[in-house]
C-alpha cells in the first residue's frame, strides 16, 4: 500500500513538472546555392533556423471565473545561420549580412562563401573578399587593396583603407539596399 501511493505520488509530480508554461516556435528555411566553375560544381548549403519563444504569463484570477487570461508577454527571437561548405565543413554564423548594397552608384551584392563573404558587382566583374577578424570587424581584400570593414548599426558595410602616402584613413560606405 506505501509503495502504490508513493508511486501516485511521484507520478503526479513528475505530471506537474512537464507542464508547458513557454510559447516556442522553430523554423528553418534552407537555401542550397550551387556555383559551377572550371573545377566542377560546388554546392552550399545555408540553413537559418528562427526560435521564438514567449512566456506564458497570466492576468489575476477572477473568482467568478475558472478560466484564468493570459497577459501579452514579450517575444524572444533568436536566429542562427549555419552554412555547410562543399569540403563538407560547417560553421555558424551570428548575424546574417547577406543583401545587395550599393556605392558610388553601382550595386554590390554580398554572399556568404566558405570563409566568409564575398563581394560581387553588379556587372560581376570585380569580386572582393570580407574574412571575420576577432574583433567583430571583417578584413577586405580585392585585388588592389586591403581595408578594415565593420556593419554599422544601420546594416551599412564601412570600409576603412590606410593611405600611407598622405598618413591617413579613407572611408567609404557601402549602404543597405532596403528590402
Amino acid at each position: 500500500m506505501k509503495t502504490i501511493l508513493i508511486g501516485a505520488t511521484t507520478l503526479l509530480i513528475s505530471l506537474n513538472m512537464q507542464a508547458q508554461n513557454t510559447n516556442v516556435k522553430d523554423e528553418t528555411k534552407t537555401t542550397t546555392t550551387t556555383i559551377t566553375d572550371s573545377k566542377g560544381d560546388k554546392k552550399y548549403v545555408k540553413k537559418e533556423n528562427t526560435r521564438e519563444v514567449q512566456e506564458i504569463e497570466l492576468k489575476k484570477e477572477n473568482p467568478n471565473s475558472p478560466n484564468i487570461e493570459t497577459k501579452p508577454s514579450p517575444v524572444e527571437v533568436v536566429t542562427t545561420t549555419k552554412i555547410t561548405n562543399p569540403d563538407g565543413t560547417t560553421r555558424t554564423v551570428d548575424i546574417d549580412r547577406t543583401s545587395y548594397y550599393s556605392f558610388n552608384g553601382k550595386k554590390y551584392k554580398v554572399d556568404l562563401d566558405a570563409k566568409g563573404y564575398r563581394i560581387i558587382s553588379d556587372d560581376s566583374k570585380k569580386t572582393a573578399l570580407l574574412r571575420k577578424t576577432s574583433t567583430n570587424s571583417f578584413i577586405y581584400r580585392n585585388g588592389e587593396k586591403t581595408s578594415i570593414g565593420y556593419f554599422d548599426i544601420n546594416g551599412n558595410l564601412v570600409l576603412e583603407t590606410y593611405d600611407p602616402k598622405t598618413d591617413s584613413v579613407s572611408y567609404e560606405t557601402y549602404i543597405v539596399a532596403k528590402k
